[in-house]
């Protein structure tokens, strides 16, 4: 209802000469720029709609300039949602700990955990929500056996991976790295192995740490007590600098973002400085009244503004879907791609990065794990639990290529939760593999079904939901040599079709 009475209106109000409300926070923003900006920024959006006053972006500016910041936007404001949860609001159900504390889950995570979406249940999580406005933080990891993967992959506010430690990336010694905010600028202290700059003033360490059955909990939770967090100053036993500012971090649910996302999208820029990359987005959404210390008020908004902001959120999230179809590589009707990565990676393709967040938002590298995801048979049928069983065989010694360990999780398809399932299973994994029962000529097939496939078969049953599935398989450090998934979408392993 909400869509088509704003299509109506956005329709209607192309045939109006302009917008009705002069004090509109897009028509203020217009008379605030320098008119040659304003209007460089609305033209470079799409073709002018209808008429409006000199230097004022027309609606259909308007809207080219919404859809594609709420593209460059979407990221942005998950990630503060994701922070907002788990670092800020202690009563939100999901809170974690307070900024530059660690907290570790000595569990995997289960349909209860609702704050980020395609959850992995393979590695206990320990969680480090940074902030680095007053100074470096330092992280120290023990020595950890190498015949244990762990990984902790440094996303900053962008979204983008801008570093990691752990067995790939500097090996399953002990040591202490420093991570540096933005503006950062000063000497690397001795004793600090390697140097992370964070392209926001906020930052996310996240820990996953290999559990290779029940019993191994003892373990991890001894290696999770090694991991250590503290201030440069505390590091170097120097008295501690002033503490930044008080914060009043806006409350934010999912009902709220519908109309006040670029409201919280003014809000985390404050702490994102622009890279060169970013400046033509910036600027654009300026002319709109979109950036750092702005107060776009949705509810304060012409009803032509309002139709055209809301049909560019709905028209950018169709285009992110529509990558997420079609952007990766599709085999044995599995999506297999890259969708991850640093700056670098990402070079001002907001898509892709909107894209990777709504598939699966803090995934790791490819270097660091492949993720190939499916909803869809070979043949392009939609899976649903509630209409078939499928079965994922493979074919002896075809099992993922991978150095640490793969697995294959369900989520319900809606949602992209963990789904309850009557045995609390939700994945099978390759530390599994000793207790599953393989095929006479040595594959080995899984059971995707909502009830179950009967005692003899039930240590293979993946449980599905009654209804639509998302499948996520994982290969935690893939191989390089072949067989290898790697390079994404091209590699000598594909993985198997579902039937």
């Amino acid at each position: 209802k909400l869509l088509a009475s704003a299509l109506g209106a956005a329709v209607a109000a192309a045939l109006l000469p302009g917008c009705s409300k002069p004090d509109d926070p897009i028509n203020q923003a217009s008379k605030a720029q320098p008119a040659s900006g304003a209007a460089s920024a609305a033209a470079s959006g799409a073709a002018s709609g209808a008429a409006s006053a000199p230097g004022v972006p027309s609606l259909a500016e308007v809207k080219a300039i919404a859809e594609e910041g709420f593209i460059y936007g979407l990221p942005i404001v998950m990630n503060y949602a994701v922070m907002y949860e788990y670092a800020v609001d202690k009563n939100s159900g999901q809170f974690k700990a307070p900024f530059n504390q660690i907290h570790n889950e000595a569990r995997v995570f289960t349909y209860e955990d609702t704050a980020i979406i395609t959850p992995n249940s393979d590695t206990p999580y320990s969680m480090l929500w940074m902030d680095l406005r007053a100074e470096p933080m330092v992280l120290s990891v023990p020595a950890v056996d190498k015949k244990r993967y762990y990984s902790v992959m440094l996303n900053d506010g962008n979204t983008f991976n801008y570093g990691y430690i752990g067995s790939r990336a500097t090996g399953s010694e002990a040591g202490d790295y420093m991570v540096v905010g933005p503006n950062w600028k000063g000497e690397t202290p001795p004793g600090i192995k390697q140097v992370f700059r964070s392209t926001t003033e906020f930052s996310a360490a996240v820990y996953r740490t290999q559990l290779i059955d029940p019993k191994d909990m003892p373990n991890v939770v001894k290696i999770q007590a090694g991991y250590k967090v503290q201030p440069l100053s505390a590091f170097l036993k120097q008295p501690a600098p002033p503490a930044p500012p008080a914060i009043d971090f806006p409350k934010i649910d999912k009902d709220m973002v519908k109309t006040n996302f670029f409201d919280y999208l003014d809000f985390a820029l404050q702490f994102a400085p622009a890279g060169p990359e970013e400046e033509a987005i910036r600027a654009k959404l300026a002319s709109i009244g979109i950036g750092p210390g702005k107060k776009f008020a949705f509810k304060d908004l012409s009803v032509e503004h309002k139709a055209a902001i809301l049909l560019a959120m709905k028209e950018g999230d169709t285009r992110i879907e529509k990558y997420l179809e079609g952007g990766m590589k599709n085999i044995n009707g599995w999506k297999v791609g890259s969708l991850f990565g640093d700056r670098a990676f990402y070079n001002g393709d907001w898509l892709k990065r909107a894209a990777a967040a709504k598939g699966g938002i803090y995934g790791n590298d490819a270097a660091e794990a492949m993720y190939p995801l499916t909803k869809t048979m070979a043949n392009g049928d939609e899976l649903d639990g509630s209409k078939h069983k499928y079965t994922l065989t493979f074919a002896k010694d075809q099992f993922p290529p991978v150095n640490a360990f793969w697995s294959v999780t369900m989520y319900d398809g809606k949602t992209q939760l963990l789904i309850k399932n009557p045995i609390n299973r939700y994945l099978i994994n390759s530390p599994m593999l000793p207790s599953m029962k393989k095929n006479p000529d040595g594959s080995l097939t899984i059971y995707i079904q909502k009830d179950s496939p009967g005692k003899a078969k039930e240590s293979n049953w993946l449980p599905a939901p009654d209804g639509p599935i998302y499948l996520a398989m994982r290969l935690y450090w893939p191989r390089t040599e072949a067989p290898s998934i790697l390079p994404p979408g091209e590699g000598s392993w594909q993985p198997p079709a579902l039937v």
